[in-house]
């Protein structure tokens, strides 16, 4: 068996870091699914922004923590009472611990007779990510709504 070359090596370095940021994701969207806001929150640097159009822009770990909180009430409180399907998600690294990203968001809700449309937001996901203590984190994450109702910013 032939051993890998410098570049191949480097090709999968590459690889296994857009693996971790996709993770991120992952993780994120699961921890908004189960409520946990604490796995949440710790997708993000303490100087994260959320630029979220109608739901306002939030800086700061803690300010995002307590407007998740206020934003999931109600018939949004239980697991899983939305789902975040995630897709197209494309990342481009710009330094060992700098990358940036897009990905399209299809959030439905579960908590609708099924006569109903479930479909919350057709959305794109406009990101920032930093590597911190070898963990990506997001550091800016901006949501451009389509659909049902148009927030679109810089596109």
């Amino acid at each position: 068996m032939e051993s890998f070359s410098s570049a191949e090596i480097a090709r999968l370095r590459n690889l296994l870091e857009l693996d971790a940021i996709r993770q991120l994701r992952i993780d994120y969207s699961q921890a908004m699914d189960e409520r946990d806001f604490d796995k949440l929150i710790a997708c993000f640097t303490d100087d994260a922004l959320c630029e979220y159009g109608p739901y306002g822009s939030w800086s700061g770990k803690q300010t995002i923590l307590e407007n998740y909180r206020a934003n999931f009430t109600g018939d949004l409180a239980p697991p899983f009472s939305t789902q975040h399907f995630n897709t197209n998600h494309r990342i481009e690294l710009l330094s060992a611990d700098r990358a940036r990203g897009t990905c399209y968001l299809i959030d439905v809700v579960t908590h609708l007779p099924a006569e109903q449309n479930p479909i919350l937001w057709f959305a794109l996901y406009d990101e920032e990510y930093r590597k911190e203590q070898e963990k990506w984190k997001f550091s800016r994450s901006s949501l451009q709504f389509f659909w049902p109702q148009r927030h679109v910013d810089g596109l």
